[in-house]
């Protein structure tokens, strides 16, 4: 699994699916988004879509 550099999103590509940037191995935490638009989490962290995202990327 990884992780984008950018958003954070988790996923298996070596390019972020969402916004295109590089993904990297080093990752810790998961956190998974079911409802941005009413998640604390999800405004905090600045998503703007559902999915698996890392707490902090390397």
């Amino acid at each position: 699994m990884n992780a984008c550099t950018k958003c954070h999103y988790l996923a298996e590509e070596r390019v972020c699916p969402k916004c295109g940037s590089d993904m990297s191995r080093e990752w810790q935490g998961y956190c998974v988004v079911i409802d941005f638009s009413k998640s604390q989490f999800a405004r905090k962290m600045g998503i703007t879509y559902n999915g698996r995202f890392a707490l902090r990327v390397r």
